[in-house]
């Protein structure tokens, strides 16, 4: 977790490991994940993940994922279930944080890095 931690603190994302809060995982099929998914954003398809911020302080909010969807870019990106997991749930919380690339070029990018660099920090600590 100490490579993990430095790049986050690195890229300010976090001062300390204390600042990590609780996050609720929330798993949808398909229909569900498409109403939530047109309901909250006006987009009528099950996505891979939506995160909602939390009114609790304890919290930083609430990731709904979608496992067939997952399994689906898992076969495209030739990931195993298991990361494209891990790298949408990521991808989640950096939405939490702040972070959206659907701001502009220059926020995916910054965005996209971040998740890239984090998870190959996570990637090596599990091989």
């Amino acid at each position: 977790m100490k490579g993990l931690t430095k790049e986050l603190k690195k890229r300010k994302v976090i001062d300390s490991p204390e600042a990590l809060k609780e996050i609720t995982l929330v798993f949808l099929d398909l229909k569900p994940a498409q109403k939530v998914n047109k309901q909250f954003r006006g987009k009528n398809y099950a996505t891979d993940v939506l995160s909602f911020e939390s009114m609790d302080h304890l919290s930083l909010g609430e990731l709904i994922v979608c496992p067939e969807v997952l399994k689906r870019q898992a076969k495209e990106h030739k990931l195993t279930y298991q990361k494209e997991l891990g790298y949408m749930v990521l991808h989640g919380v950096l939405h939490l944080l702040g972070y959206d690339h659907e701001l502009g070029p220059k926020e995916a990018k910054e965005m996209f890095d971040l998740q890239d660099s984090v998870f190959e920090i996570l990637l090596r600590r599990i091989s």
